[in-house]
C-alpha cells in the first residue's frame, strides 16, 4: 500500500527548487559556452600565427634564393641595362632590385656559329620588348628580333655553336619592396616587364635590408656587394584584444645574411 502511495503522489516541483533548477543549469550553460569561446579563440589565435609564420618563411625563402643567383649568367652588364635596371644589385633600405638569368627552356636543335635562329622550347616566354634579354650556355648574350612559332631569331649571329637541348635563359630585373593593399602591407615582387608588382606574401610589416663588401663592411656601392643581411617582420591578420603586447598583433621577425654566389669573394 505505501509503496503503491509513493508512485501514485502528484506532488509537483516547487517554485524555489524550480528557481534553483534553472540558475544551476545557467551555471553549467554559462560555463560550457565559455570553455567553448576560450576554445574558439586559442584555435584562432593559433591558426593566426601559424599563417603569420608562414608568410615570414615564404617571404625570406624566395628572397633568399633570388637575391643569392643575383648575375647568374656570366657578363649581364653587356646588355647595358634590363629593363631600365644596370646594376646586378641596386640597393636600398627598403627595396631591392636584382639582375639574374631564369632558366626557361632549351634548345630543340643543334645550332651553329654565325646563324640567328634558335628553335627552341617555351619560345612565348619571350617578346621583343621587356623579355627580349636572352642567355645561352650562361655566358652567350642575345636580344630578341623576333619570334614565330617556336623560332626565336637574334638582332646578332651566334658567336658559337650550341647543341640541342642546351638551356635558355630569360634575362630579369627582379625587385622586392613592400605595398598597401586593402589597408594591408604585403611584399610584393616585380619583374619589371610590364605586368606590374605581384603580392608575395601578405601582413608582412617590416622589410629592411643592409649590404655588405668582401670584408664584411657595410656598403651601399653596387658593385662592392657580397652579401645582403634581409630582416622581415609579419604580422598577425587580425587583432587580438585579449594579448597586450604591441597594439594588440602578434610579430615574428626573421633575419638571415645572403652571400651572393655570382658576384665574386
Amino acid at each position: 500500500m505505501m509503496v503503491w502511495s509513493i508512485f501514485t503522489k502528484k506532488n509537483g516541483l516547487t517554485l524555489i527548487e524550480l528557481l534553483i533548477a534553472l540558475v544551476l543549469s545557467s551555471i553549467l550553460i554559462a560555463a560550457l559556452f565559455r570553455t567553448f569561446i576560450s576554445q574558439q579563440k586559442n584555435y584562432t589565435v593559433q591558426d593566426q600565427v601559424a599563417e603569420m609564420q608562414q608568410n615570414v618563411r615564404v617571404a625570406i625563402g624566395q628572397m633568399t634564393k633570388e637575391i643569392r643567383m643575383a648575375g647568374y649568367g656570366g657578363d649581364l652588364a653587356i646588355f647595358g641595362d634590363v629593363n631600365g635596371f644596370s646594376n646586378i644589385i641596386t640597393p636600398a633600405s627598403k627595396s631591392i632590385t636584382i639582375i639574374l638569368a631564369d632558366e626557361v627552356g632549351a634548345l630543340k636543335q643543334n645550332v651553329a656559329m654565325g646563324t640567328n635562329q634558335l628553335k627552341v622550347t617555351n619560345a612565348k616566354v619571350f617578346n621583343t620588348d621587356k623579355k627580349k634579354y636572352l642567355c645561352l650556355n650562361g655566358s652567350n648574350h642575345y636580344l630578341v628580333q623576333s619570334i614565330t612559332g617556336d623560332t626565336i631569331i637574334l638582332t646578332t649571329p651566334l658567336a658559337e655553336g650550341h647543341p640541342v637541348n642546351e638551356p635558355i635563359y630569360l634575362v630579369k630585373a627582379i625587385s622586392y619592396d613592400l605595398g598597401i593593399r586593402d589597408g594591408r602591407t604585403f611584399l610584393r615582387r616585380n619583374e619589371n616587364t610590364g605586368g606590374g608588382a605581384q603580392p608575395l606574401a601578405e601582413n608582412i610589416e617590416n622589410l629592411q635590408l643592409i649590404y655588405f663588401d668582401k670584408n664584411g663592411d657595410e656598403t651601399t656601392n653596387p658593385t662592392d656587394i657580397r652579401m645582403v643581411q634581409v630582416t622581415v617582420t609579419a604580422k598577425t591578420g587580425m587583432l587580438d584584444l585579449g594579448y597586450k603586447g604591441r597594439n594588440g598583433y602578434r610579430r615574428r621577425t626573421l633575419c638571415t645574411h645572403i652571400r651572393v654566389r655570382n658576384l665574386g669573394t
